[in-house]
C-alpha cells in the first residue's frame, strides 16, 4: 500500500505550508475553484489557507494515494474494511428502487427494500394509529433505546427534521446508561400508549439492554393486570440481527427489522436504524432523506477530484491537520435543529479516522483524525469565540448556514444568517493594529483588539433544513471521512479502540460484589473502586 508521505505531492505539500499564506490577501484572488455545488449543498473553501499550488497537490495527493480507486472499490462491495474482511455498502442503503447493488452475484438491493417496505408498513400503522398499545389505546410516544450510532443518527435527524415530525406523537432517544436518562424519557410517558424501539445489532451491547430490561420493568409494573407476553409485544420492537437473543426479551420476530454486517453503526441511519425516524417524519419525508443521500452519493462516486466536494473537502481536512497542524475543527451550524448535528459528526470523524495504524499493521508517522467538535450559532459567539478568533490555538471552523426557514423568512433569520457570515469573515480575515488605529481606538486598547484571523474556515450553506438536504450534508461528511482514511492509508471502518475499556468496566463492575477482584486492577483504580464502595456501600 501507498505510504501519503512517500508521495510526491506530500513532500511537494510539505514545502508550500512553509510559505506564509495571508487568507486576506487570498480571498482577494480568483476563488473560484474553491467553490463547488452539489445536491442541496453549496461549499465555499475560499476561505482556507489554499492558493493554486497547494489546491493542485492536493488533487495530486488524491490521484498518488488512490482515493478514487478505493472509492470504486467500496461501492463495487469489495472488503476494504480489512480487519473485519467486510464490504462497506452503507451507499447501497440508499439506491433507488429501480438500481441494483450486486456483490458476488446477490442483489443486496432486494434486501434492502424489503426492509424498507417493512418499516413503512409499520410506520404507517404507528402513524395512523392502527398499531396500538396492548389496552387498544393509540401509540404517542416512541422511546428509541440505543447507544453510539443506534443513537446519535436518529436522535440528530428526529431534531434537524423537527418541523416535518408528526405532532401527535413524541419521541425520546435513550443512550445513557446513567439511571437518570432513562427516567426522564419516562416522565412524560403514558405506558398504555408508549412504543419502545431496542436498537442493537447483536442484542447484547450491555448499555442497551441494561436500559432494555429497566423499560421492560417499568410497563409491567405499571400494568400488572394485563399479560407480560401480550405487553411485550404490543409495546416492544426489535432492530436487530440476534433472533435468538430478541425472541427471549419477549418480542416476536414479526416485529424484529434487521439490518447486515456491511453497514457500520455511525453510517446506519438509513438503515432499520432509522426507524424512530420513519416513524417521525413519515415514509415519504424518509424517501426524500434516502433520494439526497443518493445524490450526493452518486456526486462523489462519479465527479472528478477537483470537482468533488465531498473529496476536496477530505483533502482540505488533510492539508489542516497534517501540513497546517490544525488539531481540531469547530463544527458551527447555524441552526438550532442541527444542535445535536456535531454530536453526530463527533462519532462519523473521531471514531472513523482516530486511528494509529495502518491497514497494513504498520505505525502512521503522520497525525491522523482531528477532533471534532461544536455547538450551534449564535449560542456559541457568546461561549467559545473569543479563543477561536484570539485564542493560542488555531481551530478550523466549518459553518453551516440554512438559507431560508420552513415557512416566511424571519428577521431573526436574516439576523442569524448575517452572524454566521460576519464570524466566517472576522476569524479569516481577522484585524490588524493599523486598522483599529485608523479608527481612532486608544492606543491602550490596540493590543487587546488585535484579531490575527487567517483561521481556516469553511461555509456549506443548504437551501432549507429538510429531508433531502439533511441527507445530503450528512452523506457529505461521510466521504470527506473516506477521504482522509484513503489518503492516510486507515481503516476507516473499525473501532477497536472502545473494545479493551468495555472489558475492563465489566471486570471492575464484578469486583464491586466480589472484593476480592479489586486487586487485579492498577493501583488508582483500586482507590477510586474502594471510594466508591465507601460511598454506596450496598454494592
Amino acid at each position: 500500500m501507498t505510504d501519503p508521505m512517500e508521495t510526491p505531492a506530500w513532500a511537494e505539500l510539505t514545502t508550500l505550508a512553509k510559505r506564509d499564506l495571508p487568507l486576506k490577501a487570498l480571498i482577494e484572488q480568483d476563488r473560484t475553484y474553491l467553490r463547488l455545488s452539489a445536491p442541496g449543498i453549496s461549499a465555499d473553501f475560499s476561505r482556507q489557507r489554499v492558493d493554486t499550488h497547494v489546491f493542485q497537490s492536493l488533487i495530486e495527493l488524491i490521484h498518488q494515494t488512490h482515493v478514487t480507486e478505493l472509492r470504486d472499490s467500496m461501492f463495487s462491495g469489495e472488503p476494504i474494511n480489512s480487519t473485519e474482511e467486510r464490504s462497506v455498502l452503507h451507499v447501497a442503503l440508499r439506491v433507488p428502487l429501480n438500481q441494483h447493488v450486486t456483490v458476488k452475484d446477490v442483489d443486496l438491493s432486494v434486501g434492502v427494500h424489503l426492509v424498507l417496505d417493512r418499516m413503512r408498513n409499520f410506520s404507517d400503522q404507528v402513524r395512523s394509529g392502527q398499531w396500538t398499545g396492548v389496552t387498544g389505546k393509540s401509540i404517542n410516544r416512541v422511546i428509541n433505546i440505543g447507544i453510539g450510532g443506534s443513537d446519535l443518527g436518529p436522535a440528530m435527524a428526529c431534531r434537524a427534521l423537527h418541523d416535518f415530525v408528526t405532532p401527535e406523537i413524541s419521541f425520546a432517544f435513550v443512550s445513557n446508561v446513567d439511571p437518570n436518562d432513562l427516567k426522564e424519557a419516562l416522565e412524560d410517558s403514558d405506558p398504555e400508549r408508549t412504543l419502545f424501539i431496542i436498537v442493537s445489532k447483536t442484542f447484547t451491547t450491555e448499555e442497551t439492554m441494561l436500559n432494555a430490561q429497566a423499560a421492560k420493568s417499568w410497563i409491567l409494573k405499571a400494568l400488572p393486570q394485563l399479560d407480560s407476553i401480550d405487553i411485550v409485544q404490543q409495546h416492544f420492537v426489535a432492530v436487530s440481527t440476534n433472533s435468538l437473543r430478541v425472541t427471549d426479551f419477549g418480542i416476536n420476530l414479526t416485529n424484529m427489522f434487521g439490518f447486515w454486517d456491511w453497514v457500520g453503526g455511525r453510517y446506519s441511519m438509513v438503515s432499520a436504524v432509522g426507524l424512530s425516524t420513519m416513524i417521525a417524519i413519515g415514509s415519504a419525508n424518509f424517501n426524500d432523506m434516502l433520494r439526497g443521500f443518493h445524490e450526493m452519493d452518486e456526486h462523489f462516486r462519479t465527479s472528478p477530484p477537483h470537482q468533488n466536494m465531498p473529496m476536496l473537502m477530505g483533502a482540505l481536512a488533510v492539508w489542516n491537520r497534517d501540513f497546517l497542524n490544525i488539531e481540531t475543527t469547530a463544527v458551527l451550524p447555524y441552526s438550532h435543529y442541527l444542535g445535536r448535528f456535531p454530536a453526530y459528526l463527533q462519532q462519523l470523524t473521531m471514531e472513523s479516522n482516530g486511528k494509529r495504524v495502518r491497514k497494513d499493521g504498520s505505525l502512521v508517522h503522520y497525525n491522523t483524525g482531528g477532533i471534532y467538535w461544536g455547538e450551534p450559532g449564535t449560542n456559541g459567539q457568546h461561549s467559545f469565540y473569543q479563543l477561536l478568533h484570539q485564542g493560542t490555538s488555531i481551530v478550523a471552523c466549518d459553518f453551516i448556514v440554512v438559507a431560508r426557514e420552513n415557512g416566511d423568512a424571519t428577521r431573526q433569520q436574516s439576523i442569524l444568517v448575517a452572524n454566521a457570515l460576519a464570524q466566517a469573515s472576522v476569524l479569516s480575515i481577522g484585524v490588524t493594529r493599523q486598522e483599529l488605529n485608523a479608527g481612532g481606538n486608544a492606543p491602550d486598547l490596540l493590543a487587546h483588539k488585535v484579531m490575527p484571523g487567517n483561521r481556516p474556515v469553511s461555509l456549506l450553506m443548504i437551501d432549507k433544513l429538510d429531508p433531502h438536504s439533511l441527507g445530503s450534508l450528512v452523506a457529505l461528511y461521510e466521504h470527506s471521512v473516506f477521504t482522509q482514511g484513503a489518503i492516510w492509508g486507515i481503516n476507516s471502518f473499525d473501532q477497536w479502540g472502545v473494545e479493551l475499556g468495555k472489558k475492563v468496566a465489566s471486570g471492575i463492575a464484578h469486583s464491586f460484589s466480589d472484593n476480592s477482584l479489586i486487586q487485579d486492577f492498577d493501583a488508582s483504580t483500586q482507590y477510586s473502586i474502594k471510594e466508591y464502595l465507601r460511598i454506596n456501600p450496598q454494592n
